[in-house]
């Protein structure tokens, strides 16, 4: 969002606070959401039918996931896990009260936007993780590995849906374009904590 300027009785412009926004999503992170957006879309489509397409994507996300871990440690203010435990505790109650419609806002990721990082880094590891291993001499043919990879897989579609769709929720019911603020890196920050 491009902060608006509102002329004022002297005709002198200033910004509204609600119209001021803030830095939130450095450009490494908001190249990370989706260069794995893409991949693991392109890693669900090919299995079988473009294996070595497949492998690529697979050794990919285990790269971004390498990366994400280290730039959680190291990235940007909101880019860091240092507030993780703290949203996570507060996931359950978010939740209830988000059926109340009750949104909270927040500058960086909401309780319920944190409860949905972990569990698709949880998920994408274990898939991609799995998905090498089965590739290598040792574990190929394993079934418990393959079968490892193909749920830890489908449960991350089902999450990267279940993403969009609250992105999706989130933006109607707080009147702000999610999507936008990850590709500029930038939210409104009235009303935020």
């Amino acid at each position: 969002m491009i902060d608006k300027a509102v002329p004022d009785a002297r005709g002198v412009s200033e910004r509204t606070p609600a119209d001021r926004t803030v830095a939130v999503w450095d450009l490494p992170l908001r190249l990370w959401h989706w260069a794995l957006a893409v991949s693991v879309l392109t890693a669900w489509f090919t299995p079988t039918v473009h294996d070595n397409l497949h492998r690529i994507v697979g050794y990919t996300v285990i790269g971004l996931l390498v990366f994400r871990l280290l730039w959680g440690f190291c990235g940007g203010r909101y880019s860091r896990f240092r507030v993780i435990g703290v949203r996570l505790r507060a996931a359950p109650s978010y939740l209830l009260n988000l059926r109340r419609g009750i949104t909270g806002r927040y500058i960086g990721l909401n309780p319920a936007g944190t409860l949905m990082l972990v569990a698709l880094l949880l998920s994408l590891g274990i898939s991609a993780i799995t998905g090498a291993l089965s590739v290598t001499v040792p574990f190929f043919g394993v079934w418990w590995i393959e079968d490892t990879h193909a749920i830890a897989s489908d449960v991350a579609i089902v999450l990267v849906v279940l993403h969009v769709v609250g992105v999706v929720l989130m933006s109607m019911l707080q009147r702000e374009n999610l999507i936008r603020a990850m590709i500029t890196g930038r939210k409104r920050i009235r009303h935020c904590s």
